[in-house]
């Protein structure tokens, strides 16, 4: 099975300049006026210009909005750096949302897009979370 990920953004442009930036991914192609695909991860990103006010679901009694929101469901970059890493995210437009916090070996820190997604900073100390570690 693989696995790919998609990022509604309000505009494309705006959001392959942060995400590129920010964390290094590479613009492969855009597939129409309004998708973008990212690649340099382990899964392809494809960002996904969505309109706010747009209706996300038949199902869901919402609208997109773009200001700051939480989902349960959330991305996390392992890094090498997360001292460097974290100050290309900020420098690219990312808002740091807590400190560097340790947990089983491993550092994170949370930050959220200009457009409203949160996402971490993880640096590993070996290959995954440490078992080890309390």
């Amino acid at each position: 099975m693989r696995m790919v990920v998609n990022i509604d953004v309000p505009e494309l442009a705006p959001a392959i300049k942060f995400y590129c930036e920010a964390l290094g991914l590479k613009l492969h192609r855009l597939l129409d006026e309004d998708v973008a695909e990212l690649t340099g991860a382990s899964s392809i990103i494809y960002l996904l210009a969505s309109a706010p006010g747009s209706v996300p679901g038949r199902c869901i009694g919402a609208v997109r909005h773009y200001f700051r929101h939480w989902t349960p469901v959330h991305l996390d970059f392992v890094v090498d750096d997360i001292g460097e890493s974290a100050k290309q995210a900020i420098s690219a437009g990312a808002r740091q949302e807590s400190e560097c916090v340790e947990w089983r070996g491993s550092q994170c820190i949370t930050f959220s897009d200009p457009f409203g997604h949160g996402f971490c900073l993880i640096q590993f100390a070996g290959t995954a979370y440490s078992d080890g570690a309390s």
